[in-house]
């Protein structure tokens, strides 16, 4: 998969509006944190949801439907948070030891949730299989250009916000998002 800086830059026009423009806090001289936990939902996935189901509708492909996807927990929730802001049906799957207030919280999101399996494959697997037999639309946690090019709108906030000042960028990751 190839994400290119243009696709990132078509993303950021894309979600524009949809997602939060987050701060950045200068710890310390030489410490930056971008505050993407002041996102929807809590995290920086709401940028590639948005992404990947706004290009989507362009090309006519989020239909009546709506979305499918598999998450331990933020992932879904973007997925879920996405879809009620565009109006559409979002189905998530998380493995049944999902941490329960994230299932809540999908719940809130008026998301169909199922939980199946144990790990995230399973809910995964369970996912694929909906979306072949619903015909709604997948969006993987983080395996998808859309997403990803969404998720790299940070790296052009960054770049903004400090004036290209930077040369490293830590980034927390789990669940491979």
């Amino acid at each position: 998969m190839t994400v290119t800086r243009e696709d990132v830059q078509r993303a950021a026009a894309r979600i524009a509006g949809r997602v939060r423009r987050t701060p950045v806090l200068q710890v310390s001289p030489t410490l930056t944190l971008k505050l993407e936990l002041l996102q929807h939902v809590g995290s920086f996935k709401p940028r590639g949801a948005f992404n990947r189901l706004l290009s989507a509708k362009e090309q006519g492909l989020l239909t009546g439907p709506g979305v499918v996807a598999a998450s331990g927990g933020n992932a879904g929730l973007a997925a879920a948070y996405a879809a009620r802001e565009l109006g559409v049906p979002a189905r998530i799957f998380v493995p049944v030891n999902a941490p329960a207030p994230k299932v809540t919280r999908l719940r809130t999101l008026d998301a169909d949730v199922v939980q199946v399996g144990n790990e995230y494959a399973e809910a995964y697997e369970a996912a694929v299989v909906a979306c072949e037999e619903s015909g709604a639309l997948l969006v993987h946690a983080f395996d998808q250009p859309e997403v990803v090019a969404g998720q790299g709108t940070i790296g052009l906030e960054l770049l903004e916000d400090l004036d290209d000042d930077f040369d490293t960028v830590l980034v927390a990751v789990g669940g491979g998002g």
